[in-house]
């Protein structure tokens, strides 16, 4: 590793706790870093949002980042906030703000204090907020969700449209776009409409190999089979998505009759119900939200265990982004979408009231849903063919997490039918879609097929030994395994290509899955997905959530905002009884140890203690000279009653950063004697009010304190009568 490399893996293990970086995000960071446009490519749960945000953090100036869901953008800046002692760290720049709110926000970024500022596009339309940006140093503007640019995205917002001359009117800024969107079709409309055709691009696999696939048929005792799966995962989170808001109102009152903890949430219930149900299933206060597919909810909730579908999705993208929100921590994922033909039927029937062009999309989507629940394939392997990108079944990384992989259909030998099937694309010459090509196949006139006079070519009917289904199913496993491709300009068309054509004149053996029978079958048993936690102790797994929703609950933070799952499953894994042993936990930085650690390694303690634990050895902490050097020159030299102006200078530190030093001490235990100097900074009175509020506060944070006093004391004399506080009550 070379110098830059060791400052960035430094600054992820400083900021996140994490000792390396997921797939991509090295690079991308690097680009970034380097200020050219960057264009990224990668699934919900790849680890996106990092991408930008450490380069943020460690840059000069402020990064933009704009963003459609309000309440998303919440979610981010709590969390960017709990890295940080400064809440400042982090802002949103949107509707719902007061005067003073973006007056704190603008004074924040003047002073170089804040690292990224979240804005909704239509924000950065205000030219009073443009002409702020334009008078302070902007690192870069990362877009967000930017398939919201393309007509062709499932998710298109006009007001994207305009983001590229807004930028520009920032001076030269590089941008970074990131979707999780990756048709090629989408893919180039961004590039052209931000006009960044020379960006570096980043495209992540959009392979999720924890997430286990699953499609059952959709039988009238729908609600009993979705009552008994959630019973089996009890205590986890999941989400069902329904198509209707009735359907979604309905279910969630079966669920909670059956003592399921669960809340709707669809866009008919007004915003506070729904920012209420929200924040419930983030506190974890309820564990299933039932919610419509229209409805995109803006949660980042890494420990979501399952994702139903009760009603087929319209696409693809939309099965795979909501899909996609299950198990973002690595954590077990289970997908399970009910199908039936009589709901894909309706979905049709309510896309004819729309334009000819919608229509056409709308259909060609719809149908690309239907062969993925219809395949007996690898469904993992069909989805990534649809993203443009090769999964190998037998090798790749969670091919066996699929219900048609465990449970493999019958196969049967299929070589000269796929001979026959690629010798009708080619001399029909590539104008039919999926259906003509069927059709032609087994003998059946259509007005498509007599418009062509197709029916009175020689080979028309050549396949009507076998019926409509079989050829339907042969023909999805054909084009995945790339002999045919679809037209992407020309809505699904299909053509034959040269590997196609090099099979005609040399054809191999081809064993094809018959296709899945939906008819209403019965309940199949239930295959879980493998659990991804090692040999972690669930019991103090079990300990550890409760105590951690407590201290959340104390805090008023969502509990992933003070450890998520896998630092808890580690905990488990390696029983820290120290918080200094913490520091060694997956997802633990230093600043999360101090500020939260204590009563995790207490119970750990006691749990070890109890049950005659042997701790693994790989626990001795390696700590680093230099810290441990300066905290002790720090306790001595405060025993000596030393100006602390003279302590910072001595270890070429700013004041802010010496305070930092002295929390960390008080904080991991150590008591600080400064009464010394706050003497001289405050009379007994003043300090006996600071000394009460924080006696009767729910939390120890400083900007409760600023907003509680309203100015009376700056932000240095609260935080270092917040370490007097915590030497004399706490340690």
């Amino acid at each position: 590793m070379n110098s830059n490399e060791i400052e960035i893996h430094k600054e992820l293990k400083k900021y996140f706790g994490f000792s390396q970086f997921k797939g991509l995000q090295e690079q991308v960071i690097t680009s970034i870093l380097g200020k050219t446009n960057t264009f990224v490519i990668m699934p919900t749960g790849g680890g996106k949002s990092l991408c930008y945000q450490l380069p943020a953090l460690i840059q000069e100036g402020t990064a933009i980042v704009v963003s459609p869901l309000i309440a998303l953008m919440k979610n981010q800046v709590d969390a960017i906030r709990s890295l940080s002692s400064e809440n400042g760290i982090a802002h949103v720049l949107n509707s719902s703000l007061t005067k003073t709110e973006i007056a704190q926000v603008k004074k924040d970024i003047t002073s170089g204090l804040t690292k990224l500022l979240y804005v909704a596009p239509e924000s950065l339309t205000k030219e009073e907020y443009v002409a702020f940006l334009q008078s302070v140093p902007i690192s870069f503007v990362a877009i967000d969700e930017a398939h919201c640019i393309s007509e062709w995205g499932h998710d298109f917002r006009p007001e994207y449209r305009n983001l590229r001359n807004i930028i520009k009117q920032l001076g030269k800024v590089p941008i970074i776009g990131l979707t999780a969107t990756a048709t090629p079709k989408v893919q180039e409309d961004i590039l052209k409409n931000l006009d960044m055709s020379d960006a570096n691009t980043f495209k992540a696999s959009f392979n999720r190999p924890n997430l286990y696939y699953e499609v059952r048929t959709k039988t009238k005792n729908i609600e009993s089979d979705i009552i008994r799966f959630i019973k089996q995962h009890k205590g986890k989170s999941g989400i069902i998505y329904c198509l209707s808001r009735k359907k979604v109102e309905s279910i969630a009152e079966v669920l909670q009759v059956n003592g399921i903890s669960a809340v709707p949430y669809h866009a008919g219930l007004d915003a506070k119900t729904r920012a209420k149900h929200q924040d419930m299933f983030l506190m974890e206060d309820v564990d299933v939200v039932v919610a419509t597919i229209a409805f995109g909810m803006g949660i980042d909730k890494p420990d979501v265990r399952f994702v139903i579908h009760h009603d087929i999705p319209k696409s693809l993208e939309s099965y795979y982004q909501e899909t996609g929100r299950a198990g973002r921590d690595g954590g077990e994922g289970h997908c399970l979408a009910y199908y039936s033909y009589k709901d894909v039927e309706k979905l049709e029937k309510f896309m004819s009231g729309k334009p000819v062009a919608e229509q056409e999309i709308g259909f060609a989507l719809l149908q690309e849903v239907v062969a993925y629940a219809e395949t007996s394939m690898s469904r993992r392997k069909f989805l990534l063919h649809y993203f443009g990108e090769e999964f190998d079944s037998e090798t790749g990384e969670g091919a066996d997490m699929d219900d048609n992989v465990r449970n493999p259909k019958n196969k049967i030998e299929a070589q000269d039918q796929v001979v026959k099937l690629l010798e009708i694309v080619r001399d029909t010459k590539h104008i039919y879609k999926s259906k003509e090509i069927v059709f032609t196949l087994i003998g059946r006139i259509n007005a498509v097929i007599k418009a062509h006079k197709t029916d009175t070519q020689s080979f028309f009917g050549t396949g009507s030994d076998h019926d409509e289904k079989y050829w339907m199913a042969l023909l999805r496993q054909v084009l995945v395994t790339g002999y045919l491709s679809k037209d992407i300009e020309t809505y699904g068309v299909i053509k034959i290509t040269q590997e196609g054509l090099d099979y005609i004149k040399n054809p191999v053996s081809f064993m094809m899955s018959e296709d899945h029978e939906y008819s209403e079958a019965d309940d199949e048993a239930i295959v879980t997905a493998s659990k991804s936690s090692g040999t972690a102790d669930e019991v103090l797994t079990g300990m550890l959530r409760e105590l951690r929703k407590k201290v959340a609950k104390k805090l008023g933070v969502p509990p992933f905002v003070v450890f998520q799952d896998p630092s808890l499953e580690d905990m488990a894994l390696k029983y820290p009884i120290s918080i200094t042993e913490l520091y060694n936990i997956h997802g633990v930085g230093e600043g999360k140890a101090k500020k939260y650690g204590t009563d995790f390694v207490a119970l750990i303690s006691r749990y070890v203690e109890d049950n005659d634990i042997i701790r693994p050895d790989d626990l001795v902490v390696k700590s680093t000279g230099v810290n441990s050097a300066n905290k002790l020159y720090i306790i001595q030299n405060i025993d000596r009653k030393l100006s602390l102006n003279d302590i910072a200078s001595a270890k070429g530190l700013t004041m802010d950063a010496l305070i930092k030093e002295m929390e960390q001490i008080v904080y991991s235990g150590t008591k600080l004697n400064i009464k010394y100097w706050i003497d001289d900074m405050l009379d007994d009175d003043q300090q006996e009010e600071i000394h009460d509020y924080f006696m009767e506060s729910e939390s120890d944070k400083i900007e409760d304190a600023l907003k509680e006093f309203d100015g009376d004391y700056d932000i240095d004399e609260l935080r270092l009568m917040r370490i007097k506080f915590i030497s004399e009550v706490a340690n």
